[in-house]
């Protein structure tokens, strides 16, 4: 069953905290980024080896091996848009519809060995790719197709929010 897709803006995450998942991107300096993403997706592989990964919980919710492919497919989705915005002035990001996405690559169906592994890996590089960007690289700008522009800076806190908010869909 496909779930309806969700609808939100949730660029707003770079603003102000996160009622669900207590992310506070006003507390998370961007230097803590990186550590910070590298630590919730080396959680995953324990959540990906509990029997019911593969379920989901409800009508409208993911599994957690969905989730996890979801957010696989967002590390490489980020370090590709951080990649264009340190190499050209203010791009446009790719379009990407995660929802088609899911169903395109059938995340419920991966294996969760694999996704576990995969979104360990991803994810460190995305965050080393942060990790290594100058402080006055920072401001530079890009921009996805529904008009929301973000700089390195709030690039790095919507990614970090990702982790976050999506270990909290899981617990």
């Amino acid at each position: 069953m496909v779930i309806r897709p969700d609808g939100k803006d949730w660029t707003w995450v770079v603003e102000r905290a996160c009622a669900d998942c207590g992310f506070d991107p006003g507390a998370m300096p961007y230097d803590h980024i990186p550590g910070l993403v590298r630590s919730s997706s080396e959680r995953w592989p324990a959540v990906l080896s509990r029997d019911d990964a593969a379920l989901r919980p409800n009508d409208a919710s993911w599994s957690a091996l969905e989730y996890a492919a979801h957010l696989r497919d967002v590390a490489r989705v980020f370090q590709a848009r951080l990649e264009s915005m340190l190499a050209q002035d203010d791009p446009p990001f790719e379009d990407w519809d995660q929802d088609a996405a899911a169903v395109d690559d059938a995340y419920g169906d991966q294996d969760p060995a694999t996704v576990a592994r995969e979104l360990t890996e991803v994810s460190g590089r995305a965050a080393q790719a942060f990790a290594g960007v100058p402080v006055a690289l920072r401001s530079r700008s890009g921009r996805r197709g529904d008009g929301a522009r973000f700089t390195v800076g709030t690039l790095a806190l919507y990614f970090a929010h990702e982790h976050v908010h999506h270990l909290w869909d899981v617990r």
